[in-house]
């Protein structure tokens, strides 16, 4: 067997192997993280010996529920949303914190709603074509001065957070009949993962 085919093979072997341990690696570290952090206030709270393993996971289970309902109170949105202002004016905070919480609301079906359309755009003058989101059509209201029958699109990028939002005119867009979670995960995947 030729030195390039074991490459392959081993290679092919990982392509199976590597999301399968990174899934599980990114659950157990949620997993021991929300033990250790809800464990230790349930080890304060609770008498000397009486704590049962895996008390923290199910605290942080029911905690993220809890404020999950909490969200439909207009007073708790109102202080949440003086929390984010507040995180908003730091630094370096603010960045990680829009990042992950923008990360978020992108993959959750209220983030994919902000998207109107899955469109293909077609650059004039380019061969290239991208598939790309539709996120604002009436600029009423907003300080960016698109011309007439300008849009913007959200243009993601494979394997990344990062993307990118143009305006362009309604011409370069055709229409794609996909739903919203399909293009993205085409996409984000690079045209590697497809819906069965």
């Amino acid at each position: 067997m030729s030195l390039a085919r074991v490459a392959r093979t081993f290679l092919s072997g990982l392509a199976v192997v590597l999301p399968i341990v990174v899934t599980a690696a990114v659950l157990v570290w949620v997993v021991t993280m929300a033990e250790a952090l809800l464990g230790a206030v349930a080890r304060v709270l609770l008498p000397e010996g009486r704590y049962p393993r895996g008390l923290g996971l199910l605290l942080a289970v029911g905690l993220i529920f809890a404020i999950g309902v909490l969200m439909e109170a207009v007073y708790f949105r109102r202080l949440m949303g003086w929390i984010e202002d507040g995180l908003n004016r730091i630094p370096l905070v603010k960045t990680v914190y829009g990042a992950v919480r923008d990360l978020m609301s992108l993959f959750s079906k209220a983030g994919t709603r902000k998207f109107s359309k899955v469109v293909m755009v077609k650059f004039p003058g380019l061969e290239a074509r991208l598939i790309g989101f539709v996120t604002i059509e009436d600029f009423t209201g907003l300080a960016i001065a698109a011309e007439e029958g300008e849009v913007a699109v959200y243009l993601p990028m494979s394997y990344t957070i990062g993307g990118y939002t143009v305006l362009l005119p309604r011409s370069c867009l055709t229409p794609l009949d996909m739903s919203l979670e399909d293009a993205m995960r085409f996409v984000v995947t690079a045209g590697m993962s497809r819906s069965s």
